[in-house]
């Protein structure tokens, strides 16, 4: 049964809040935000059984904060877009005094003490936080079935997988359990969920989004990024996200103005999309390939022009990314040894020496998949085996850098798939750790290279064997650095052309 809220006559559904109408009901007086934000819990508890999108709930937090919402809104103070807007936040982005798990068993009883940099934004913008949502084990997975916790089910079809490591995020928007969601993105973990529960999931630029309090997964390649409804919500939150944070190195000051959700029809006409042949092999999925067909006609309608291009590299991106990352990996993890985010009360250590309790943490907290990427990591980064395969995979990623300046010489835009397949079943590939990684084929490039990229729901989507609903397949929009106004400007229009056609 779907979830609405009565006020001053008027019904609301959960399912059509946008961070752009809520917010324009919100200052019209409508509603309050403590109505939406006590709908969206009692919702949340109805329905998340069946889905397992949230980990943890922070009702108590968020309630006062849209009493504080209200309070503005009675006193007729002018507030910024996101004020009282409900978001689910992923559960390796830090919030002050809430859990932070990562998805693993060994920082189950971690209580965070700082907030991230997108955090202290967003309370800044009066965002409300709702809860944080379920991810693959510290990120390292496309399914979100390698959770500590539980496994996270696609809404669409809660047989099939919604898409990791932010599927906790992708579903709980999908699901209308939250207007709006943050993820991070490694290589495809915001894109692909996105694209498997039908909704918009941008990675930003590296640099651009602070990763200053997201748990580290592999430095080099991690960014956090919003997941929404529509691609103009996407543009608002990431504008709101954006910009310098002292205590990340490596985020820059940018100047995002209103073209990010206010595009004009003739920047878009201006631009040329690229079309890349090793992003349309002979093994995609069929349906997958007709409705990135229909996406192009359906472009073209709006005149802008498309070219076909190579990137002759990408072939290697996937072993590349899958020696990179691992070393990272090993690196970033080192820190969780059971001392300083022990999960284990002391009187249940029964060790003698700190080599066990190193072990015992370690051996129970950790999931197989992140073990495996744990060893995997150690080793290339040891002694005589540094130079042939991190430091190779380093010149490769290189080469892959270089494709991309070649073909954003001849075009402004890349449009691609999102994911070879719609979203698989669950349990069909965890024995398989190859095939799963091959779910992020054509997102991990994007990571490699720095570059800003969006995942846009088709509106041609396949229709369930299991009869009823439909499955989403989404497509892929890469822009140069900092230039994620390109793609959200073509998005926008592209949800305009499914609107008309509705």
């Amino acid at each position: 049964m779907e979830t609405t809220i009565n006020s001053l006559n008027k019904m609301y559904s959960l399912r059509n809040l946008t961070i752009k109408s809520f917010h324009d009901g919100l200052v019209s007086k409508k509603f309050s935000a403590l109505e939406i934000t006590q709908a969206f819990f009692k919702h949340i508890k109805e329905s998340d059984k069946r889905i397992g999108a949230y980990l943890s709930l922070n009702e108590d937090g968020a309630l006062k904060a849209a009493e504080r919402v209200d309070i503005a809104v009675a006193q007729d103070e002018e507030l910024p877009i996101l004020a009282g807007v409900p978001l689910a936040i992923k559960d390796n982005i830090l919030i002050k005094s809430l859990p932070a798990t990562a998805g693993s068993k060994s920082l189950e009883n971690y209580i965070a003490s700082y907030s991230a940099g997108v955090i202290q934004k967003l309370k800044s913008e009066k965002a409300i936080f709702l809860g944080k949502t379920n991810l693959d084990e510290f990120a390292m997975g496309s399914s979100t079935e390698n959770s500590g916790f539980h496994i996270t089910h696609n809404p669409h079809d809660p047989l099939r997988v919604p898409g990791g490591s932010s599927g906790g995020s992708a579903a709980a928007v999908a699901a209308h359990m939250a207007v709006a969601a943050l993820g991070s993105d490694t290589g495809g973990s915001i894109r692909q969920p996105a694209g498997f529960c039908g909704v918009v999931g941008l990675k930003t630029t590296y640099g651009a989004v602070s990763r200053n309090g997201l748990i580290a997964l592999a430095s080099s390649l991690d960014q956090i990024g919003p997941i929404t409804k529509t691609v103009e919500d996407a543009a608002m939150l990431f504008k709101a996200i954006a910009g310098h944070d002292p205590y990340d190195a490596t985020c820059t000051e940018t100047n995002y103005g209103e073209e990010l959700w206010n595009p004009k029809l003739e920047q878009v006409r201006s631009l040329t999309i690229g079309l890349p042949d090793e992003y349309f092999p002979k093994g995609l999925d069929e349906e997958v390939q007709k409705a990135i067909g229909k996406v192009i006609l359906d472009l073209e309608s709006l005149k802008i022009n498309f070219k076909k291009i190579s990137l002759p590299h990408t072939n290697f991106a996937l072993p590349c990314y899958y020696i990179i990352l691992p070393a990272e990996v090993s690196a970033n993890l080192a820190r969780f040894d059971g001392i300083r985010y022990s999960r284990i009360e002391d009187k249940k250590l029964n060790t003698k020496t700190l080599r066990d309790i190193y072990m015992r943490h370690r051996g129970e907290g950790f999931g197989t998949e992140t073990k495996r990427r744990i060893i995997l990591g150690t080793f290339v980064l040891s002694s005589g085996y540094y130079d042939a395969y991190y430091q190779k995979a380093q010149q490769v990623r290189s080469l892959i850098k270089n494709d991309f300046e070649k073909a954003f010489n001849e075009v402004d835009v890349i449009l691609t798939p999102v994911s070879p397949t719609s979203a698989f079943k669950i349990g069909e590939r965890v024995s398989d750790p190859y095939s799963m990684y091959l779910s992020d084929i054509f997102t991990i490039p994007a990571n490699l290279v720095g570059l800003p990229a969006v995942s846009i729901p088709i509106k041609e989507t396949l229709p369930l064997s299991s009869g009823g609903g439909r499955l989403p397949i989404g497509f892929q929009l890469i822009g140069r650095h900092f230039r994620e106004a390109d793609i959200l400007a073509i998005g926008q229009f592209y949800e305009k052309i499914k609107a008309s056609s509705s």
